[in-house]
C-alpha cells in the first residue's frame, strides 16, 4: 500500500505564507487522485484542495479558493500545499491523502471517504 508523511508545518504569522510536503512512497501504481485536507480541535474534517492525477486538474474549497494552490513533483514523488494569506482560521491538523480510483462525483465533492491513504498529519498554527 502507499505510505504518505507530511512535513512543513509550524507557527506562522497572520498574513504570512507556509508550504507543506508530503512524500508518497510504497508503490509503483500511480494514485487516481491526490488530496489535503484540515481538521481542528472538535470540528468536522474539511477538504480543501485534490489534483486528479489522470486528468490533471485540480480544485479547492471555497474556504481556501485564491489563497492555497495544490501540485506535485512526479520525480521526487512529493504533494506540495503552498499557503498564502494565512488567518487564525487556517490553523488546523493538515493531511494528505491519495486514493487508488475515485469517482469524479467524490473528487469534486472533495469527499474524506474514497481516500484510502493518509498521513499522520502536520500541525499549523497561526498567530495574531
Amino acid at each position: 500500500q502507499l505510505r504518505l508523511a507530511e512535513s512543513g508545518g509550524g507557527l506562522v504569522q497572520t498574513g504570512g505564507s507556509l508550504t507543506l510536503s508530503c512524500s508518497v512512497g510504497g508503490s509503483s501504481f500511480s494514485p487516481y487522485a491526490i488530496a489535503w485536507f484540515r481538521q481542528a480541535p472538535g470540528k468536522e474534517r474539511e477538504g480543501i484542495s485534490a489534483l486528479n492525477t489522470a486528468l490533471g486538474t485540480s480544485l479547492y474549497a471555497d474556504s481556501v479558493k485564491g489563497r492555497f494552490t495544490i501540485s506535485k513533483d512526479n520525480a521526487k514523488n512529493l504533494i506540495f500545499l503552498h499557503m498564502t494569506s494565512l488567518s487564525p482560521d487556517d490553523a488546523c491538523s493538515y493531511y494528505c491523502a491519495a486514493a487508488q480510483f475515485l469517482d469524479n462525483s467524490y473528487f469534486l465533492s472533495l469527499a474524506s471517504s474514497p481516500y484510502d491513504y493518509w498521513g499522520q498529519g502536520t500541525q499549523v498554527t497561526v498567530s495574531s
